[in-house]
């Protein structure tokens, strides 16, 4: 099946265009660290990580991925505060595009397609993270986690992109890797383009039943029609 009525791809950061768990990982652990507490494993991260940076601290914090009902908010408060300046300050060195995105995203862009930037990242370290990437042209919006009084899952960010470019919801594409990207899309009526890459906590994302799923961002060209089954 192929789509000829999309005017707006939504993209998704983290486990999607780009592969951010080395520096996440050694954020976090600078932050375990300086609380005094045990640190967690590259892998522990990479399975900790999407749904924002207060949960995976909680996670990390928790030594798990099921948080300890017990963790102080003060504790998670104070966490969060180190975290943002220990995340800043890698620069984001040993962040990296996925393959096939930098060309993906030319692609759309040389097509007309216009792009949004949705990700529960906060706001402040988007523009440094895609001008490094040499992405940050290609969005016409950029909404981070901080953005709205609701981050993903909920619909809100989707909900002003269609009112903000009047469209309808059919027209709209979310692209993600995780379960709550699948279900922001459901929760707003559009569609959506699963990647089995990414972090999706050792789920299939083929079981939040999107309406694609694919193997590399490059085969989004095709559902949209840009390229050839063949390339």
């Amino acid at each position: 099946m192929k789509l000829s009525d999309i005017e707006l791809v939504v993209f998704d950061l983290d486990g999607t265009l780009i592969d951010s768990v080395p520096d996440l990982a050694i954020a976090t652990n600078q932050t375990l660290q300086a609380l005094g507490q045990p640190s967690v494993s590259e892998a522990q991260v990479r399975d900790f990580v999407g749904n924002g940076a207060d949960t995976l601290l909680a996670r990390a914090l928790s030594q798990n991925i099921v948080v300890k009902p017990e963790l102080a908010p003060e504790l998670c408060l104070r966490a969060r505060q180190l975290f943002d300046e220990f995340y800043a300050q890698t620069e984001h060195k040993n962040s990296k595009l996925y393959p096939t995105v930098s060309t993906t995203l030319a692609a759309l862009h040389q097509a007309g397609i216009n792009m949004a930037l949705l990700t529960n990242k906060p706001s402040q370290f988007l523009p440094a993270i895609l001008t490094q990437q040499h992405i940050a042209h290609c969005f016409v919006d950029i909404i981070g986690g901080d953005t709205f009084a609701r981050k993903k899952p909920d619909p809100m960010a989707l909900a002003w992109l269609l009112n903000k470019y009047q469209l309808k919801s059919k027209q709209v594409l979310m692209v993600g890797d995780s379960k709550h990207d699948i279900e922001t899309a459901k929760n707003a009526g559009c569609r959506s383009f699963g990647l089995s890459y990414g972090y999706n906590h050792g789920e299939s994302i083929a079981l939040s039943r999107p309406d694609f799923v694919a193997q590399q961002l490059d085969e989004l060209l095709i559902i949209l029609g840009l390229v050839g089954e063949h390339g």
